[in-house]
């Protein structure tokens, strides 16, 4: 259904017309005239199928229509999103969206200047975007008010409402007003977590264009069993397009169940002279910013992530991805493999299962309805193991490599007064040599030094003499 039958108005067309978006996708013209009639929404959609459309589109026409002043040091809509990675996105699609209706757009997000974002939502904001643990550091400060929230949207609402955000949301939920406008988004839905979701919405409205926890049509999933252990070299092969269904790789985001697992794989590919970008929490937001950049640029082809990746980021042009180690929850399979095949395009998903994965891999299969092709170890895998060197040599291929310098060790620390360098023990050396020959052409009494300072003689004639030795009997 084209976008002009939605009841939009003319500044967000232009805005779509302006991105070449003529066709609605199936959430969006269900979502749509429901949202800006101000019903409470409840929508299920694979990922890729454009939800943040779904609500940010309806929702501006609201604002705009309302036509209320910005409330001082709060925002009329706020959306709240698990990553700063879906924040940014979530963000820059309000810009594209509002461009032509005058509204203000922010996003606050961890990782970033505290006293920058107060400064920001001084005068406040139309569109707030956020993560909910910095924007409650906000309002503990009292730079940040919710009592203006006309509405309210919780992007990728399985996640936010899992432990892990419940209690920050039950404080965010408690200061915002009663009557507004409350917008549940999210590719799965379990059940325990849609109940917890009801005290939230007011006889929302369900969309659902496909059955919780479906992964895309256009995925192909194939699964290859092998050791742990081994996991690292045939990723190697994938990589080097030497396996089947890696042929035409252009961008490739691999999955890691850990952070430190993350950085293992950037690491051994690195010594197998293949280049790769890491993102997880433990990096800061610049440095995450930077990553995603080159992936998107194509600067880098391959991306390892946590499934902090997974979570609605859009990544255009992603053909394959790979679960180098599975999720121990289902529902993030789904998510992680929604990266590829976006915006109509095929994909492939490839998945290393190891023997303590295949639980994992069941509960997958189950929760899917889909069985992942076996792909078997290619022929020579095990003589690319045992061929592959242990240490391959650091920098890039056929660079020369330096000799390795011998590593100094350090003194102890009650030597160091004496370490001058070998300029100044020589020179002490001489001062000493000096010394020694002074010594040795004097006579043993003491010289002229001796006789200044004890008198003439040793029998004490003199007044230095005198003095000395009526002091020592004082």
């Amino acid at each position: 259904m084209s976008f002009e039958n939605l009841g939009l108005s003319q500044p967000v067309l232009q805005a779509l017309e302006q991105k070449n978006y003529t066709v609605a996708t199936p959430i969006q013209t269900q979502a749509i005239p429901l949202v800006l009639a101000g019903r409470d929404l409840l929508g299920i959609a694979q990922t890729g199928t454009g939800k943040t459309a779904a609500f940010m589109l309806p929702s501006i026409d609201r604002l705009r229509e309302a036509d209320r002043q910005t409330p001082f040091k709060s925002a009329r809509m706020l959306v709240l999103a698990p990553t700063r990675e879906l924040a940014g996105q979530i963000a820059k699609s309000a810009e594209d969206y509002g461009g032509f209706t005058g509204l203000k757009v922010d996003v606050v997000v961890g990782g970033t200047s505290v006293g920058r974002d107060r400064n920001k939502l001084h005068r406040g904001t139309d569109i707030l975007v956020a993560t909910p643990g910095r924007l409650l550091d906000l309002v503990d400060q009292k730079a940040f008010r919710l009592d203006g929230i006309e509405i309210l949207v919780l992007d990728e609402a399985d996640q936010m409402l899992d432990l892990g955000f419940i209690h920050a949301l039950r404080k965010l939920v408690a200061l915002m007003p009663k009557e507004r406008q409350t917008l549940l988004f999210s590719a799965t839905m379990p059940g325990s977590i849609k109940d917890l979701s009801k005290q939230y919405l007011t006889n929302p409205a369900h969309v659902s264009v496909a059955p919780a926890a479906t992964t895309a049509e256009r995925v192909e999933q194939f699964v290859t069993l092998v050791s742990q252990s081994e996991k690292q070299a045939l990723l190697e092969l994938m990589l080097k397009q030497r396996y089947p269904q890696t042929e035409g790789m252009d961008r490739v985001l691999i999955f890691t169940r850990t952070k430190h697992g993350a950085d293992r794989v950037v690491k051994k590919l690195a010594q197998a002279s293949i280049q790769s970008d890491a993102i997880h929490g433990n990096k800061s937001q610049p440095q995450r910013e930077r990553a995603l950049a080159n992936f998107k640029s194509g600067r880098v082809k391959i991306l390892v992530a946590t499934d902090i990746a997974a979570r609605g980021i859009d990544i255009p042009g992603v053909s394959h991805v790979i679960n180098f180690e599975l999720p121990n929850v289902a529902e993030q399979y789904v998510h992680r493999i929604g990266r590829t095949a976006r915006a109509g395009a095929d994909g492939i998903a490839l998945t290393l299962c190891a023997e303590d994965e295949r639980a994992y891999l069941r509960d997958i299969q189950k929760l899917t309805g889909v069985t992942c092709t076996r792909l078997p170890l290619p022929d020579n895998f095990r003589a690319f193991i045992e061929d592959a060197p242990i240490v391959r040599p650091k920098g890039n291929p056929g660079q020369v490599q330096n000799a390795p310098r011998q590593k100094v060790q350090p003194k102890p620390i009650g030597d160091r007064r004496n370490d001058r360098g070998p300029r100044q023990d020589q020179r002490q050396g001489e001062r000493t040599g000096e010394r020694q020959g002074d010594r040795a052409g004097k006579p043993a009494g003491g010289g002229q030094n001796r006789r200044r300072r004890f008198g003439k003689g040793p029998g004490g004639g003199g007044n230095g003499g005198g003095n000395f030795q009526r002091r020592s009997r004082g």
